[in-house]
């Protein structure tokens, strides 16, 4: 069982399925659904550390896929929910998204609050792609700093 386990985990650290992997965690994570992509991340680059960049950017850009699908879920659920009546504090924080713009999406990298402020957007029918340039930059920042900061912290731990 430990040695299919360990064939198991080098076919994983492999670029051709770990980055897969990293994709699929990321653009899942993104979405409504409560998971986090940067222990795949770590993961990915525990087994194979020199996947740095690789790793970063293809969990960057599921990420900001599974943002931009936010995006479209918050624009398909507007309709529905306009049929309730809004409290004063859902108000002030559509206010002051709608007042930011796309700018808003920086912050889409926040825990917890940053995959819904994605489906905000696309409720707020905000400019599609100008809010997936903004997730992309925030994701981007999220991904270099928190596996720079772990790789840091945990340098010993990067070896087999």
């Amino acid at each position: 069982m430990e040695a299919w386990f360990l064939s198991l985990l080098h076919t994983l650290a492999e670029p051709t399925y770990g980055l897969a992997v990293v994709f699929l965690v990321a653009v899942v994570s993104a979405t409504l659904l409560p998971m986090g992509s940067e222990f795949a991340v770590i993961g990915l680059l525990k087994l194979n550390a020199d996947l740095f960049w690789p790793a970063v950017l293809v969990a960057t850009v599921g990420n900001t896929i599974g943002g931009a699908i936010s995006w479209w879920m918050g624009y398909g659920a507007e309709a529905l929910y306009e049929k309730i009546q809004h409290k004063k504090l859902e108000l002030r924080a559509l206010r002051w998204l709608e007042k930011l713009g796309p700018k808003a999406c920086l912050l889409s990298w926040l825990p917890a609050v940053g995959d819904p402020l994605c489906a905000l957007a696309g409720w707020l029918k905000l400019p599609f792609w100008p809010c997936v340039f903004y997730m992309a930059i925030g994701k981007f920042l999220r991904y270099v700093t928190m596996t720079a900061a772990l790789l840091w912290l945990f340098p010993g731990q990067l070896s087999l």
